[in-house]
């Protein structure tokens, strides 16, 4: 048999597949749970976690962070909205959205306000009104000096060849009756705006398929002819509502609405509830479509260096500096293209976009070629897609370096990512329950935990060395099989493994206990640090199996900064 001396002093990619076993110069683990990989290399035990809140269902929860010093946790139930504070409940409002509405809510803020689309809901405004108050109200699509409203219009295929006989309404002389040539209105356009002869009208009264009634905000005079020229509001309860949102260079952006699955519409510089294109002026709203052969609905808007634009399709980006009616440059760069089921909003890393892919089994990063010119889409889970099992949220911590993925299976998905230091490194976290949802707010991250149908709020705090005070964290690291000249050893006998500690407590290797100083168990001791070797004289191996497993469950610290075996193999 032949000698070997095998060191791990890098576990920088984390946990990797089998097939990624024997390719060189990786610095894998066959499985790493609830363990991260720090700067330097080496594992750590993940921080514990601290309840919060016991909730009333199932929710999702997003953050809304004014300033360093004002970060709130927005907790979304069923029809309710509870906003958090420093641990503590500061306001409850009453919200418009099921908690089967949850999944595909988006939101982009600015300033003390922030704005929530969902594809079958009108848009809100969430604002901070005062000390530890709040209100959530329709977003109003409404010039602030006359009440016109400025919703982008549209002319849509089925009103094509449809005109409309405008007479005398029942409610004044600011009313009237709109009769089409064909079957067209539904209970659904109330609240419609349409438009013709420069005069904006809104649907207030579903008589017939034919006959609706409609007001307007000034005195109209009758038109002799039937209307064949009209438009009608881009966003409302027949048409669909914004699927996306961002503010970009001072304009408030909405994409993609269940008719017109590919449109992009821009507020006015700082305007932001003024849709009105009026006459194209640099600084007035912009509407515009995406053209592709393939049916492309818009899923995220990111303001990065430029307006990136992820649809079902591909990723695509307005690139003109700055962006004007008269200057819109997009292209589509890639074509990895995103869900549609679920939103899981793309998350700024590095100055990168990181997104999930539409198979919702790759995490892709767009980033730009070497000219600044083109965006590739990079896998980042290349090594890992085992861990990655259809997503249901996502956020990413830029104090811990850490992007969270929440799994359908209640597992989370977590790369510790610094790449001036080479590291990615993916682990997966475990509870005693089921993670459902992630958000950061102040550099903490929050979860939700559902167990038998119970639900709580809770965040990873490194005070904490257990999980809601009461149950223990399994940890488990193990080492991929060792691989020898290109073959897989078929018999492999230990004698000794060295590990490498840093202020450690408590640890387990193949199931036996590491035995360190009594000394370290006082509570002010930090823990042992230095190396310990434990002696494994007569045991044997299966070279395609791990050679080592590093476990506990003990509320005790544990960091480890490298693994040395001493052996013998045969081929």
């Amino acid at each position: 048999m032949t000698e070997f001396i095998h060191t791990q002093n890098s576990f920088a990619n984390g946990e990797i597949a089998p097939e990624f076993y024997l390719t060189k110069d990786i610095h894998g683990l066959a499985k790493l749970e609830n363990m991260d990989v720090l700067s330097g290399g080496g594992l750590t035990r993940r921080p514990g976690l601290a309840d919060i809140a016991n909730l009333a269902g199932c929710a999702r929860i997003f953050s809304f962070d004014i300033s360093e010093q004002e970060n709130y946790i927005l907790v979304f139930t069923n029809f309710s909205i509870q906003i958090y504070s420093g641990g503590s409940l500061i306001h409850t409002l009453v919200s418009p959205w099921a908690d089967t509405a949850l999944p595909k809510i988006q939101f982009a803020g600015r300033g003390d306000s922030v704005v929530f689309v969902h594809p079958d809901v009108c848009p809100y405004i969430l604002t901070k009104t005062g000390s530890n108050s709040f209100s959530l109200d329709k977003f109003s699509f409404y010039d602030t000096t006359d009440l016109v409203p400025q919703v982008p219009l549209m002319t849509y295929d089925d009103m094509r060849n449809i005109s409309i006989a405008v007479t005398a309404g029942p409610y004044g002389v600011k009313s009237a009756t709109f009769t089409t040539s064909a079957n067209y209105w539904t209970a659904s356009n109330i609240g419609t705006i349409v438009c013709f002869n420069n005069q904006k009208w809104k649907i207030i009264e579903y008589i017939s398929a034919t006959v609706v009634y409609a007001t307007s905000t000034v005195e109209y005079t009758l038109p002799i002819n039937p209307i064949t020229d009209w438009t009608e509001s881009a966003f409302d309860n027949r048409h669909g509502w914004p699927h996306a949102v961002t503010f970009h260079q001072d304009r408030l952006v909405f994409g993609g609405t269940r008719y017109t699955p590919g449109g992009i519409w821009m507020s006015r510089v700082a305007d932001h509830h003024n849709f009105d294109v009026g006459t194209g002026l640099d600084d007035e709203a912009i509407v515009t479509t995406l053209l592709s052969k393939e049916r492309q609905q818009i899923c995220s808007l990111i303001s990065s260096d430029k307006l990136q634009v992820l649809t079902s399709c591909g990723e695509w980006a307005i690139a003109n500096q700055p962006v004007t009616p008269s200057s819109m440059d997009i292209i589509q760069h890639t074509s990895v293209g995103s869900a549609t089921t679920v939103s899981l909003p793309p998350q700024k890393i590095e100055g990168e976009t990181v997104f999930i892919s539409g198979t919702l089994k790759e995490i892709r990063k767009l980033s730009l070629d070497t000219l600044g010119e083109r965006y590739n889409a990079d896998d980042l889970c290349a090594f890992s897609k085992h861990l990655i099992n259809q997503p249901v949220d996502i956020a990413y911590n830029n104090v811990s370096k850490q992007l969270y993925i929440v799994n359908s299976d209640g597992t989370m998905a977590v790369l510790n990512q610094n790449t001036a230091l080479g590291i990615s490194a993916w682990a997966r976290y475990i509870t005693y329950g089921n993670f459902t949802s992630v958000a950061i707010s102040g550099g903490e991250t929050f979860v939700i935990i559902e167990k038998s149908g119970t639900y709580k709020l809770a965040k990873f705090t490194n005070t904490a060395l257990n999980d809601s005070g009461t149950y223990n964290i399994e940890f488990c690291v193990s080492g991929i099989p060792l691989n020898f000249s290109g073959h897989r050893p078929k018999h492999l006998r230990l004698r000794k493994i060295n590990l490498r500690l840093f202020e450690t407590k408590s640890a387990f290797i193949n199931d036996m206990r590491v035995e360190l100083p009594n000394e370290i168990y006082t509570p002010s001791h930090p823990g042992f640090s230095g190396d310990i070797s434990m002696n494994f004289l007569g045991s044997q191996l299966d070279g395609s199996i791990s050679p080592w497993t590093i476990h506990g469950s003990e509320p005790m610290p544990i960091t480890v900064f490298s693994v040395t075996l001493y052996g013998q193999y045969k081929i």
